[in-house]
């Protein structure tokens, strides 16, 4: 892969773990363009009892265009597949730029498969994310799991989510419902994002996610926790200042961190102005053993 020593970074997002690579020098170049290679070594770091362990990869890369962003971001689930967007792993590669002194102040331009997306640095240990519109929404949706109806919204909020609406979230049989829901055949063949939505009053819900690439449940979701807001305040139809980058929704993680979500309602409908604040902990930096590293990629030949 690279005779310098693999250097990385692992932050969490409110519960979603990732690591984070340095390729802004093009080092690995070569692994990210070999589709078998980069998914092994994907998986290796993030399995949690013989790599770093983690929910993704990130690499920081050169964007196409520099005027566009400060630098580009390449997103791999802990499966190996290669994501368009991770709201969590945003923040946490907004904050790890911001530590390394990516760029000189306290906002960044960060490109992703799925547009530009810009981060600042928040109150205490916030960072703010603002992630491309979303897009394909579906609402009042009934999807049946073994032949029980569920109320649902959806929407593709840089990757697919559906908010499906339950009483008591911590109530869910996760095991058996999130991987029903996520490989339900209404969403395939791309899969969807499973999120058990609670209303806990106007303005404040909690969500479980199951999470596609992952394959499991997570303690956050970034894209989800906004997914789940805006579909939450649509349904309910609470007050203006929640659906004009006023007031935020607050939404209540399985790690126990509270994210607050942003978004405007233009008078057509659509929605705009998608921001996200999430905890985000630098946890510890080190080196990748050259056994690992040449595990990795040798394992994928």
């Amino acid at each position: 892969m690279t005779d310098k020593p693999i250097e990385f970074a692992k932050l969490s997002g409110s519960g979603n773990d990732f690591v984070c690579i340095d390729n802004r020098d093009g080092r690995f170049d070569a692994v990210l363009a070999d589709g078998p290679a980069i998914e092994h070594f994907a998986r290796l770091l993030c399995r949690r009892s013989m790599g770093i362990g983690a929910d993704g990869v990130i690499f920081a890369c050169r964007p196409e265009i520099e005027e566009v962003a400060d630098v580009a971001a390449r997103f791999f689930e802990a499966d190996g597949s290669e994501a368009a967007l991770c709201g969590n792993g945003t923040a946490c590669f907004a904050r790890w730029a911001f530590d390394g002194e990516f760029v000189s102040d306290s906002s960044i331009r960060i490109l992703t498969p799925a547009g530009v997306v810009l981060a600042e640095r928040g109150a205490g240990a916030y960072i703010l994310v603002c992630i491309p519109a979303p897009e394909d929404m579906r609402r009042d949706l009934c999807v049946c799991v073994d032949g029980f109806p569920m109320s649902c919204d959806y929407v593709v909020a840089g990757v697919g989510h559906l908010a499906t609406y339950v009483e008591d979230v911590s109530c869910i049989d996760m095991a058996r419902l999130g991987p029903a829901i996520r490989h339900h055949r209404r969403f395939q063949p791309a899969g969807v994002n499973a999120n058990f939505v609670q209303v806990l009053g106007e303005g404040e819900i909690a969500v479980r996610t199951w999470e596609f690439g992952v394959e499991g449940e997570t303690l956050a979701c970034g894209t989800g926790s906004a997914a789940a807001a805006i579909l939450t305040a649509l349904r309910n139809d609470w007050p203006k200042e929640y659906r004009s980058h006023v007031k935020p929704i607050l939404v209540h993680a399985r790690s126990g961190d509270l994210l607050r979500v942003y978004f405007t309602q233009q008078d057509d409908g659509s929605i705009t102005d998608v921001c996200l604040e999430t905890v985000v902990r630098f946890l510890y930096e080190g080196t990748i053993s050259r056994e690992l590293a040449d595990g990795a990629v040798n394992g994928a030949k």
